[in-house]
């Protein structure tokens, strides 16, 4: 269940009781007489799950990263934070937005609900907004007609889970007015074609075994990871609409396995 649907309900259900007993049970208690546990338990509580819960929907959400998609800049196991007023307020639950605030922009790491599985959020590049065309290329991206430079950067070698050694390039992209490190794999290809799905907007993307396509739709977003060729994107599930975006990841406050990363900027 959604967690922020579970707050939601604890903070009806103690609010309740406690309007309940102020209101109508406080009266027909004798004075002097204890207050019933559940009644105590509601009113020690509510407070706290009302700031928790407007503190999560409204200014900053906590996320771990339980895959390597998105690395170099994210790695497995860090616990960032998202901001959630960045691209505009929203309802909490039904993420209906209630004041339009900023677009995300090329070079943004945005948290999203994933377009399959709308239960489950995901994390990448924000690469093509509205009414861009995408196109990925011999591992280069170009959009609009324009080439998003890369620089080499040297190697870079991870270890994936099942310990598996992963060698791979490493460069920094300029995509918009960001610069970003990425990783490539030179003898992989730039889609595996039996992965792409039938997603909605499909008609919009050309597919070869070189490149991949897109014009991205009004209200929706061409999302990448940094890992580019470990990584299940807008390339395999399409565009990201603007009603399943929750937030815009902007810091690394904990890593359990490298306290070094703690307070990266993202």
């Amino acid at each position: 269940m959604d967690f922020a649907l579970i707050m939601f309900v604890l903070l009806l259900v103690s609010g309740s009781i406690w309007l309940l007993d102020r209101y109508a049970l406080a009266e027909k208690r004798a004075v002097g007489a204890v207050e019933p546990w559940w009644v105590e338990y509601a009113k020690s509580f509510f407070p706290v799950i009302l700031i928790v819960f407007c503190i999560r929907s409204f200014l900053a959400e906590p996320f771990k990263i339980p895959s390597g998609s998105m690395i170099p800049t994210l790695q497995v196991g860090d616990f960032i934070l998202v901001n959630k007023f960045t691209y505009g307020i929203r309802l909490p639950i039904i993420n209906q937005k209630l004041i339009q605030l900023n677009n995300p922009q090329r070079g943004d790491v945005m948290v999203f609900h994933y377009p399959e599985d709308p239960s489950v959020d995901y994390i990448k590049r924000v690469v093509g907004v509205p009414g861009d065309v995408v196109e990925y290329r011999d591992k280069h991206l170009t959009i609009n007609g324009i080439d998003q430079v890369q620089v080499p950067d040297g190697d870079y070698n991870y270890v994936e889970s099942g310990l598996n050694f992963v060698h791979t390039d490493r460069r920094i992209e300029t995509l918009g007015e960001r610069r970003h490190a990425l990783l490539v794999n030179p003898n992989m290809p730039n889609v595996h074609l039996n992965s792409v799905a039938e997603f909605k907007g499909h008609e919009n993307c050309t597919y070869t075994e070189e490149s991949v396509r897109c014009k991205v739709p009004e209200g929706n977003y061409f999302m990448m990871g940094d890992n580019r060729d470990n990584s299940r994107d807008s390339r395999y599930w399409g565009f990201v609409p603007d009603n399943q975006i929750v937030g815009h990841a902007f810091l690394v406050w904990m890593n359990f396995s490298d306290l070094k990363r703690i307070g990266l900027s993202i």
